[in-house]
């Protein structure tokens, strides 16, 4: 039961982020000030959109570096802060060196940031962005879930260092939130726990999120002879900074929130784009055989390998995320307007070209 000070300022880890963007605008457009902490503030490209954000809003950024892996870096920029959102993580689905890459920087990083929480007495809630991958690792896990539904009680515990490991990193940075959370009495810990996210992005100077490149493979059209029933969650990039806000000033919130509007797969996310989008793009008409994707997924997309994709396509992803709604009054976008915002913004950033 923390009331958070509006007049405090208000921290987020990795501010130039995907979501991380869409929450700065937010707690601007609401007339907060801002500690945005980021690796290299003077690098202009990479948090341009930031201050452009900041000067149509009422609000104040004000920018501050910040390193995963150094111990302490993010004292100066919690400084006075009673709100802290960290939302600092990496997210890649094809690494070289999955513990130096992912693993080290999501438990570390969260470690660095919450022991610092410790140390700096204003701090009253710590809102961490989690993951649904912290609750499972493949759709084929949904159907061992109570009622075939994913829920905020569950762990994920098929994914590792070998498998999967974007998950495992985010199981392992979660459950170290926990303890160091449950340590000490002075602050409280929510989590949100978002499936993937999709949407138009603020930065369109340096987009490397997962879902760019999907949104790429569909504009190139690589899905034009038909796209797989790959189970997946979705939920749009502003429903999810939404929740990061109500996660931080709703007094009520507790725990983990999953944070996934529609249950899913590939193949229906590329038909809501139908209606606007052909015939100007190759957009597939049918789904393909799960057989054949097992096959030439993996020469296709190298961070596709065929155990992963016998444990998601043809199977259902279902999350309940009735929790979310309930006790943070979250209302999420249609499936179609997500899809259609994040397309046209490739279209607009000429990322991708409707054929001449």
């Amino acid at each position: 039961m923390k009331q958070i000070d509006k007049s405090k300022p208000i921290l987020v880890t990795g501010a130039n982020g995907f979501v991380a963007s869409w929450l700065v605008k937010k707690l601007l457009e609401e007339g907060l000030t801002v500690h945005a902490a980021v690796r290299n503030p003077s690098q202009k490209e990479k948090v341009q959109h930031l201050l452009d954000t900041a000067e149509k809003s009422r609000g104040t950024l004000k920018l501050f570096s910040g390193d995963l892996l150094k111990e302490g870096s993010y004292q100066e920029a919690m400084e006075g802060c009673e709100l802290v959102y960290h939302t600092a993580s990496p997210f890649s689905l094809n690494v070289k060196d999955a513990k130096k890459d992912l693993l080290e920087p999501a438990e570390k990083g969260t470690a660095n940031v919450l022991l610092t929480a410790n140390k700096v007495e204003s701090v009253k809630r710590v809102v961490v962005t989690s993951s649904c991958a912290a609750i499972y690792s493949d759709a084929s896990d949904c159907a061992k879930a109570p009622n075939g539904t994913l829920n905020e009680s569950i762990w994920n515990t098929t994914a590792s260092e070998h498998y999967q490991p974007y998950s495992y990193s985010k199981t392992i940075a979660e459950k170290k939130a926990w303890e160091i959370a449950q340590a000490q009495s002075r602050w409280d810990l929510v989590t949100i726990n978002p499936s993937f996210v999709m949407g138009p992005s603020l930065n369109t100077q340096s987009n490397t999120s997962e879902s760019f490149k999907v949104l790429k493979q569909i504009g190139d059209g690589i899905f034009k002879g038909g796209a797989p029933r790959l189970g997946i969650g979705v939920v749009d990039v502003r429903d999810v900074a939404e929740a990061h806000f109500q996660a931080g000033f709703n007094p009520e919130a507790k725990g983990r929130y999953i944070t996934s509007a529609h249950n899913t797969d590939l193949f229906e996310m590329t038909q809501q784009l139908r209606p606007k989008y052909e015939p100007s793009f190759a957009l597939p008409k049918s789904s393909l055989p799960k057989w054949l994707i097992v096959l030439l997924g993996p020469l296709m997309d190298k961070s596709m390998n065929r155990k992963m994709l016998r444990n998601n396509v043809g199977h259902p992803f279902k999350a309940d995320h009735s929790k979310i709604k309930k006790e943070l009054g979250i209302q999420f976008r249609p499936l179609q307007t997500t899809m259609e915002d994040a397309f046209q913004n490739l279209i607009d950033q000429k990322v991708i070209q409707p054929k001449k």
